[in-house]
């Protein structure tokens, strides 16, 4: 995109490493978080296994063998860490992406070693940690989700140590001939004073790039699949996460609140015309095709509320996972009737032990745009004091009792804000392009 993020703040930026540093998690975070807090109370989960030969063989990228288990362990990250269900329909939907996928990660495997890049077996673990802590879960437990999904931990580990690299990659190849001008920083904060009364849009985006226009039909096909995934409740995020081709993917898509002369102009022309809550078709533009989520529309240069501050409390009403369905209605009730009694953190802790085993962690604060999506949504609306709806996780039926918010004050991006998204964007795009050029120089045959 021309010109992302330049009013979002949603996260501090440390300087001129925030591309190696912000897309770490990638898609192994959407995994945590799913498992964590994506499932409703009562719901119950169904997932169909897809079957392959481990010898066969999908593709061959540069002589390196891409086989039909690697692919099919790829195919059910993808659907754990994305929500989207798992049944032979849509492995087949998703089955071509997911291929071209991991032989792109193939090629930037192979450049990485060109460079002699290696990531080491600790940088990788630290990784997970870090996936663990923001997801309020320990790599053990992320562990059994993976094993309950059907996918080998290697499979993970593989995708985190080939994200650092490429990153690396990049970094090492491009970062330094980067620059952004006084003046390009000028430019941006002139046209943003000048828009600052014109309509913005909280917006979310996928992008799924090509590089042969011959190939944009099928692409448009696979583009409109994910679309209606999502449509049928597949997060965005998520799907962002493992799918999108832009620097925002790492952030789930999310690119905050932009002017419609911020976005390229077919996609300026969509969001002007959509309302908060809507998923976009595919949108084709010179190089690919988007898909765009408008979670939010204001006029003005108001708050973010991606930078709203919050202060959490989380309770929990144990369950084991193999309770059956009157253990899992009674704790249901007591959710209900803990929510309608509560009304203060100070008496949150008191209430919850009113219930078997009840439990309460010490309140933490946090920012918005640092939480899920899923987290933000069961958030809004609900008073200080008050919790949100219950949720079932592997521990039991988890709430958040709201001790504090803080709404974010409105106020312009500064010069160093608006000087780093430019280099990141100008780095990704220098990313893309060298990607494109590996390709362009491949020799790979699908089987």
């Amino acid at each position: 995109m021309k010109s992302v993020d330049v009013l979002a703040s949603g996260s501090p930026r440390g300087g001129r490493k925030l591309l190696q540093n912000s897309s770490i998690a990638l898609a192994s975070l959407a995994i945590a978080l799913t498992a964590l807090l994506g499932r409703p109370v009562l719901a119950q989960d169904r997932a169909v296994d897809s079957v392959s030969d481990s010898q066969a063989i999908a593709a061959i990228v540069n002589d390196h063998v891409i086989s039909s288990y690697d692919l099919d362990q790829r195919i059910k990250l993808v659907l754990l860490s994305s929500g989207i269900p798992n049944n032979p329909e849509n492995i087949a939907r998703i089955k071509g992406q997911v291929l071209r996928n991991l032989v792109d990660e193939h090629l930037q495997r192979q450049e990485a070693q060109r460079l002699n890049i290696e990531v080491q077996q600790e940088e990788v673990d630290r990784a997970f940690e870090r996936i663990a802590q923001r997801s309020n879960m320990s790599v053990e437990q992320i562990n059994k989700t993976l094993e309950e999904g059907g996918v080998s931990r290697v499979t993970l580990e593989t995708q985190i140590r080939n994200d650092i690299a490429w990153n690396r990659v990049i970094q090492q190849q491009f970062g330094p001939l980067v620059t952004v001008g006084e003046g390009e920083v000028d430019e941006v904060m002139k046209r943003l004073e000048e828009e600052s009364g014109e309509p913005r849009y909280l917006v979310s985006e996928i992008l799924i790039t090509f590089d042969n226009p011959q190939h944009a039909e099928e692409i448009a096909a696979g583009t409109q699949r994910l679309v209606e995934q999502i449509r049928q409740g597949a997060p965005f995020e998520a799907v962002a996460r493992q799918f999108s081709q832009s620097a925002s993917a790492a952030n789930g898509g999310d690119i905050g609140w932009v002017h419609k002369s911020q976005l390229p102009d077919a996609v300026g022309e969509v969001v002007a015309q959509m309302q908060p809550g809507m998923i976009s078709n595919p949108i084709r533009t010179l190089t690919g095709f988007y898909i765009v989520q408008v979670k939010a529309m204001q006029t003005g240069t108001g708050a973010d509320p991606m930078m709203d501050q919050y202060s959490l409390m989380k309770v929990l009403l144990p369950l084991t996972p193999d309770a059956n369905q009157a253990a899992v209605a009674r704790r249901a009730r007591e959710a209900e009737e803990f929510r309608a009694q509560v009304s203060s953190c100070e008496e949150a802790p008191q209430l919850i032990k009113k219930y078997v085993s009840g439990q309460s962690s010490p309140a933490e604060t946090v920012i918005a745009g640092r939480l899920p999506a899923q987290t933000r949504h069961a958030l809004a609306g609900v008073p200080v004091g008050k919790a949100t709806a219950p949720i079932r996780s592997e521990y039991g039926v988890e709430m958040l009792v709201i001790c504090g918010h803080k709404a974010a004050q409105g106020e312009m991006p500064t010069r160093q804000q608006i000087d780093n998204t430019l280099y990141e964007q100008q780095l990704s795009m220098m990313g893309r392009r060298h990607l494109r050029d590996l390709r362009r120089d491949a020799v790979v045959v699908y089987r």
